[in-house]
């Protein structure tokens, strides 16, 4: 039981408040820099995730073959023919004389007629159909021009819209079908084009009745006997292209890493030439350089950041007497300078300057920098090695020589060849995230699998192992002035007593 002042007259609960608050002070103290530490693991995490985001992007955009072999097609007669560079690695030009496009193959059945005579709809059943009614195990197998073939089901119970969806949901049957309503006629196209024709057969009189069997040519003279089923066979595209006269199933194809696509059957040859899309790649490589010098500018800032050492984190009391603007405020000066004068992103650092003025080896030995085709780093100390474009210079390496530019970028690392400045840009940044993450982990990691996560863990132990002490100080002091009130209270009462007896006796 705790006795609060009623002998003394002294407030015993804030003088044990304000002795506990001194004896409070080696805890508080630890508790700030756990918190400091919390906020540097955090600041580390989060550069580490900038650094891995960076680090990708260079290598999917400046590390690919693909991003300096872009090129732009000059074509004289572009609404017959189109070109465009897909995986290029030279230049492309000549001519190309289109003789004839490539078509799908297409079959259409006859007129599907109902026994009551009634219009035919998607939803008429196949029961209803005029014709011989279906046997058991009923199917027609569909065959395109392509080889693909499939064996499509059909019973009685199906309606022809139902049909359609069996043909339609088969992938191996190569073909997409539909019904036509206003004729009454099931339609099927070849999803691919090229040479050859659909055929159909067909099993239990299925092919009969939904008057897709023993389809012939389709008349050129448009007269057509409404109960037959008439085929229009598919062709392949015929071309000369630099005076080889050749075919493609389809009117889009590849030829040296460019897609070309025939739009228009043409009355003579139409030419063409490939040149490197130098705006392009100029975009791509100035792209880069303004995220690099945003990646040093942050660095740098973050190491350079002031450390405010009066300015200690928080603790939940002092933030009870403040306000939240202020708290907020406070808590920017705390939290700054967590990563000062840090090693390891110095080192990188270093590391990213020697890097860009240093030479890559072509695959031919030659040697060639970043300097030589317009690229080097701002002399200025204070710009801490960010780069500058020279894009008259850039534009010209482009122009005459795009794979040089790439090698110099993108040229893989092997053996003792560092590569080009993606692959050493990407080695340098994921070494220090290794060391970073050995210091700070990452999201998920177990505390004690990172440094800093095995000083919070221990400092966590000490902090429970002191309140454990604050509480027995703590009911000490309670103990003691309890004891005193007590002895107060019995000293009080003795003297009441002796006064009360002396009193008594004058009377």
């Amino acid at each position: 039981m705790r006795i609060s002042g009623l002998a003394t007259g002294m407030d015993t609960e804030q003088i044990i408040k304000d002795m506990m608050t001194a004896h409070r002070i080696p805890l508080d103290k630890i508790t700030q820099k756990k918190q400091y530490l919390q906020w540097q693991l955090d600041d580390y995490r989060s550069m580490n995730r900038n650094l891995r985001d960076t680090a990708y992007k260079v290598s999917d955009t400046m590390g690919r073959q693909a991003t300096f072999m872009q090129k732009t097609v000059s074509i004289s007669n572009p609404d017959a023919v189109g070109i465009k560079a897909t995986s290029a690695t030279g230049e492309f030009s000549g001519t190309i004389e289109v003789k004839q496009l490539a078509t799908q193959a297409s079959l259409q059945g006859g007129a599907l007629v109902r026994t009551d005579n009634n219009p035919t709809t998607a939803d008429t059943k196949i029961s209803d159909l005029n014709g011989v009614p279906l046997s058991d195990k009923a199917s027609i197998t569909i065959t395109a021009p392509n080889g693909k073939s499939a064996e499509i089901e059909i019973t009685n119970d199906d309606n022809i819209g139902s049909v359609i969806k069996k043909i339609n949901g088969n992938a191996e049957t190569g073909v997409t079908a539909f019904f036509d309503s206003h004729t009454g006629k099931i339609a099927l196209t070849s999803k691919e084009s090229g040479a050859g024709q659909i055929k159909i057969a067909g099993n239990g009189g299925a092919a009969d009745l939904l008057k897709l069997s023993n389809a012939e040519p389709k008349p050129t003279d448009g007269n057509l006997d409404n109960s037959k089923a008439y085929y229009s066979e598919g062709q392949n595209a015929q071309f000369t292209f630099n005076g080889l006269t050749t075919e493609r199933s389809s009117n889009t194809f590849n030829i040296n890493g460019f897609e070309v696509n025939l739009k228009q059957v043409t009355t003579g040859p139409v030419t063409f030439s490939s040149a490197p899309d130098t705006d392009k790649i100029m975009e791509s490589v100035v792209k880069f350089v303004d995220d690099y010098n945003k990646l040093i500018d942050e660095l740098h800032a973050k190491i350079r950041e002031p450390k405010y050492r009066n300015f200690q984190p928080l603790s939940d009391e002092q933030k009870k007497e403040m306000k939240e603007k202020e708290i907020e405020l406070w808590e920017e000066k705390a939290k700054s300078g967590t990563l000062r004068n840090d090693p390891t992103v110095a080192s990188m650092l270093t590391e990213l300057r020697q890097m860009m003025s240093s030479s890559v080896t072509m695959s031919d030995g030659t040697k060639i920098s970043l300097k030589d085709i317009g690229i080097e780093p701002i002399k200025d100390f204070k710009e801490n090695g960010k780069l500058k474009i020279d894009e008259d210079k850039l534009r010209k390496a482009i122009s005459e020589n795009p794979n040089q530019v790439y090698e110099v970028f993108g040229k893989p690392a092997k053996d003792a060849d560092k590569g080009g400045i993606a692959a050493q840009f990407r080695k340098t940044v994921d070494n220090t995230i290794s060391v970073i993450s050995q210091k700070a982990g990452s999201t998920g990691s177990v505390s004690d699998s990172f440094t800093l996560g095995r000083t919070m863990k221990s400092m966590d132990k000490q902090i429970e192992r002191f309140e454990d002490r604050l509480k027995m100080t703590e009911d000490r002091l309670w103990r003691q002035f309890t004891a005193m009130e007590r002895a107060i209270q019995r000293a009080n009462a003795q003297s009441a007593s002796l006064m009360g007896a002396f009193g008594g006796g004058g009377m």
